[in-house]
């Protein structure tokens, strides 16, 4: 169940390194150039690593940090949806634009069942080990999110 969270995790801090190490190489892709193109593009590698501290909390223990993986899995949804809205109200003519915001979503659209795939094994596998029935993950994750106290 480890597996899943650190694909996710891998490929969000490879692009945050990229964006690091090669900012001016990534720049053009954002329509951005010179100093102010770099610096905007690492500090986006700056916010992708501060972004992922869920994922590597998750990562460490699945079942003792399941809220990490809660919101990681959130964090992953708004992004995807973020980046569909962005295409959506893109106006004609930014192609380069596009194609960058295009390879957004599809890394955190298989991101996201990646995510639902580990908090289902850790949902099954806590629930075998405390000796309980099985349940849906939908039931499980709307007890989570209306769960008091």
């Amino acid at each position: 169940m480890r597996l899943p969270i650190a694909a996710v995790l891998s490929w969000n801090l490879q692009c945050a390194l990229c964006f690091l190490i090669s900012a001016e190489r990534y720049a053009p892709a954002f329509e951005l150039e010179g100093v102010v193109g770099a610096a905007m593009v690492r500090s986006l590698g700056l916010l992708f690593i501060m972004w992922n501290v869920p994922y590597a909390v998750a990562l460490i223990h699945p079942w003792r940090h399941r809220t990490s993986l809660i919101e990681a899995l959130i964090m992953q949804t708004i992004g995807l949806l973020g980046e569909l809205w962005l295409l959506w109200r893109m106006p004609p003519g930014h192609e380069d634009l596009r194609s960058t915001v295009w390879r957004f979503v599809v890394f955190d659209g298989a991101g996201v069942p990646l995510l639902i795939l580990a908090l289902w094994l850790v949902r099954k596998t806590t629930r075998r080990v405390e000796g309980l029935p099985p349940s849906s993950t939908g039931r499980w994750l709307r007890r989570q999110f209306l769960r008091k106290g």
